[in-house]
């Protein structure tokens, strides 16, 4: 059986990877069949167009490769709830939007699986924290 001589992991926009930098760059010194990798990445999130998508990638010795989709980031799920590009540059003191205790729960459901939270609720604390950090307040 092959053994895992590298991971990678990268954050690229769904169904828009190419072999050009970043994805090129990181996966060429791992001797990665590039192409293969983006054909295979773009199909798996071609649902998922625009929004960013962690990858995991296990490179075997025999230079094949597996890949793990994870959830987009909880900054990028924030700012989808709200419909806005961006937080505020000045977090405490300019608000870039409000989001509702339901908003909250709904990133909570879809980000779970990758959080690092025994509940829920502390789920919900994790994602308000990094919602006031972006400038949101939540209701």
């Amino acid at each position: 059986m092959a053994t895992v001589v590298k991971k990678i992991k990268l954050q690229i926009p769904g169904g828009a990877a190419t072999p050009a930098p970043p994805v090129g760059t990181v996966l060429g010194p791992a001797g990665v069949n590039i192409g293969q990798f983006v054909t295979q990445f773009n199909e798996a999130t071609k649902e998922k167009r625009g929004i960013i998508i962690p990858v995991e990638l296990s490179v075997y010795d025999d230079r094949s490769f597996t890949f793990i989709l994870k959830n987009p980031p909880a900054s990028r799920l924030i700012l989808k709830a709200l419909g806005i590009e961006k937080g505020s540059s000045k977090a405490p003191q300019q608000k870039a939007g409000t989001l509702t205790k339901a908003q909250v729960a709904q990133i909570v459901a879809e980000k779970m699986p990758d959080m690092n939270a025994g509940s829920p609720e502390a789920a919900a604390r994790i994602i308000e924290g990094t919602a006031r950090s972006m400038g949101v307040d939540v209701k």
